[in-house]
């Protein structure tokens, strides 16, 4: 079993969507339809060094606590922005340096935590740039989830996709005797692979984080991929459309846009190869996916109906690339 951290992102964007669907919530929702506290959010904007002598930054010492002024933001974070990574909502030093002052305790839920985020600041203005937003913005995504449904995101995720499509063996947190079979993850120190301090922090009883945390075999997460790949359905189960997958996996935000790598956009929760050539990959021109912290990854590409995995547990992303490229260059018929 291996812990995906950031691939549980596509689990709750197709969350998102099967809500679409019901028509309990639009991508041009604003958040504050389902969490009135984001309502009137600030914008940080960044102070001009003072280029103080004292400064420890580059010297060894903490880096500088950004300085910023709040201005008011020109329009509200929609649940697309969330979906896309354009919101703002910690996704850079100064919103992060104030989302790290709440202080989630232990025995938060999304309900109790994920309403006072909205007294933090954006890192810019909804929709300008693209920048990742590696915990908050999926929370809070996981959060709409539930108020739309009624039941908490483990709930839903178990009862409206995972038993669906067969994927038993996945959790937020697995039960004692599965924890002998998950893999001890590893990461790069000058003094070589070590084991981190603490590499449960994304996984909870009681937290459960719509941006990470799930733990799964490579086998319980394929049939995610496939049916995506199928257009919505797998083995007589859809649980969404052609159309709205198709919508899922378009350019939403688009290489063009600030933050975006060349030929690559980003979707409803995936990342999106929107020029092959341009991103240097043999990845088909709309091939679709996502990678996670512990180095796993996963995409789909729609052209050669290809789905591939990677179960890993130490980040290297020129493996990720080497694994797609190889993957592609053994199609040859």
């Amino acid at each position: 079993m291996f812990r995906i951290a950031s691939m549980t992102k596509p689990v709750t964007g197709l969350a998102i969507m099967m809500m679409l669907e019901e028509g309990k919530v639009r991508l041009t929702d604003p958040v504050s339809r389902f969490i009135p506290e984001f309502r009137g959010m600030k914008v940080a904007v960044a102070l001009p060094s003072q280029g103080r002598g004292g400064s420890q930054a580059g010297r060894g010492g903490p880096p500088p606590v950004p300085q910023f002024y709040l201005m008011p933001a020109e329009r509200e974070i929609t649940v697309r922005d969330l979906l896309t990574h354009v919101s703002g909502l910690a996704s850079g030093p100064m919103s992060n340096s104030e989302a790290e002052k709440l202080n989630r305790l232990p025995e938060e839920n999304l309900a109790s935590y994920i309403p006072r985020l909205g007294s933090t600041p954006l890192e810019f203005q909804p929709g300008s740039r693209w920048a990742y937003s590696s915990q908050a913005g999926f929370d809070t995504l996981g959060r709409i989830v539930e108020i739309a449904s009624g039941m908490t995101l483990d709930q839903f995720f178990r009862q409206r996709i995972f038993s669906p499509l067969g994927m038993k063996d996945i959790y937020f947190w697995p039960p004692d005797e599965a924890w002998q079979r998950v893999a001890t993850p590893y990461q790069r120190t000058p003094g070589g692979l070590q084991k981190p301090p603490n590499p449960n922090f994304m996984s909870s009883k009681v937290y459960f984080m719509g941006s990470g945390g799930l733990i799964t075999t490579a086998e319980d997460y394929l049939p995610l991929g496939v049916m995506l790949a199928n257009g919505g359905q797998l083995n007589g189960k859809r649980l969404l459309s052609p159309k709205t997958v198709e919508m899922m996996r378009s350019v939403h935000a688009p290489d063009t846009l600030p933050g975006r790598p060349p030929g690559e956009g980003f979707g409803l929760s995936v990342r999106v190869v929107s020029d092959h050539a341009r991103r240097g990959t043999l990845l088909s021109t709309g091939s679709f996916g996502w990678s996670g912290y512990y180095g796993t990854h996963f995409f789909v590409d729609p052209v050669e109906q290809v789905v591939a995995l990677l179960m890993v547990q130490t980040a290297n992303p020129d493996v990720q690339r080497d694994f797609e490229d190889m993957v592609m260059q053994s199609i040859v018929e």
